[in-house]
């Protein structure tokens, strides 16, 4: 939101974005893929928020009371049957839902405080990092590729577990070569392709939704954060920096219900897809 420490008086508005787009990382990214390229900052968010996820969510099961709630313990109940309802409603297998309930909870909890770190203002974190010698630092691990891809990739290999899990290998192999035009054996290559297509498909559109509306996001709060940096005695001057302050928290009250509602379709995905695994053709 505000520009708190480095201004665009000291970079061009170009410069700026560019700066903030940088990660954090072990060496510098080529023009291909390497794989031997981590995002320290990404990685390092990640972890910090997933922890305090389970940290508020062990706090409210332990001092859970079977007496009138507090409003904290009412708010994680009704998340929690919130969850629980759309896990029954897509996977009917109970055996399956000891699992993929709580996984669902997980990843709304665990994606909706990654998006949230986008509500800081945005050159506060990098500052503080600045004054410790680290010059690069992106705080939203949901607007990295390599995290919101790498969560949608996890999604995939579930289901693919859950496919040999619940039809067993030949089931599962069988549909792949019969769905979804039939058991024929001409159409067995068209099927194979299709259904390859399909697991493709819903794993990058899984993940790149998410991604763009985070980066996207991002990027607005680094625009309205160059007009604050504008300030200067001036009927300019003065003008972009209440603009500054007006849209930056117009945006930051969308903003609350992009995480929330971005958050809350990764998870549903998320259970659909484990619900197609369980589904036999």
């Amino acid at each position: 939101m505000a520009a708190t420490g480095q201004t665009s008086g000291e970079l061009t508005a170009g410069e700026y974005i560019v700066h903030h787009l940088q990660h954090l990382q072990n060496q510098k990214q080529t023009a291909v893929a390497d794989f031997s390229v981590f995002n320290f900052d990404s990685i390092f968010w990640a972890v910090f928020v997933g922890v305090l996820g389970c940290w508020l969510l062990y706090r409210a099961a332990s001092k859970a009371t079977s007496g009138v709630p507090g409003r904290f313990q009412a708010a994680v109940e009704f998340l929690v049957e919130m969850v629980d309802n759309q896990a029954k409603g897509i996977i009917h297998n109970a055996q399956s839902r000891k699992l993929v309930a709580p996984l669902a909870l997980t990843v709304f909890v665990w994606t909706f405080l990654m998006n949230a770190l986008d509500l800081l203002p945005v050159d506060l974190l990098p500052w503080l990092a600045s004054l410790v010698g680290i010059h690069y630092q992106r705080i939203v691990p949901t607007a990295d590729l390599s995290m919101s891809m790498g969560l949608s990739v996890s999604v995939l290999v579930l289901c693919l577990i859950y496919n040999v899990k619940i039809k067993g290998v030949g089931g599962w192999v069988h549909e792949l070569f019969t769905a979804p035009f039939g058991n024929k054996w001409f159409l067995y290559p068209v099927n194979f392709a299709m259904q390859i297509v399909e697991f493709i498909s819903k794993t990058v559109s899984h993940g790149m939704r998410l991604f763009g509306n985070m980066y996207a996001g991002e990027l607005i709060f680094m625009l309205i954060a160059l007009m604050g940096g504008a300030w200067s005695l001036s009927a300019t001057g003065i003008g972009l920096t209440i603009g500054h302050i007006i849209s930056g928290s117009v945006w930051a009250i969308f903003h609350i219900l992009i995480i929330t509602l971005q958050a809350f379709i990764f998870m549903m995905l998320a259970l659909i897809y484990l619900g197609q695994a369980h589904d036999a053709h």
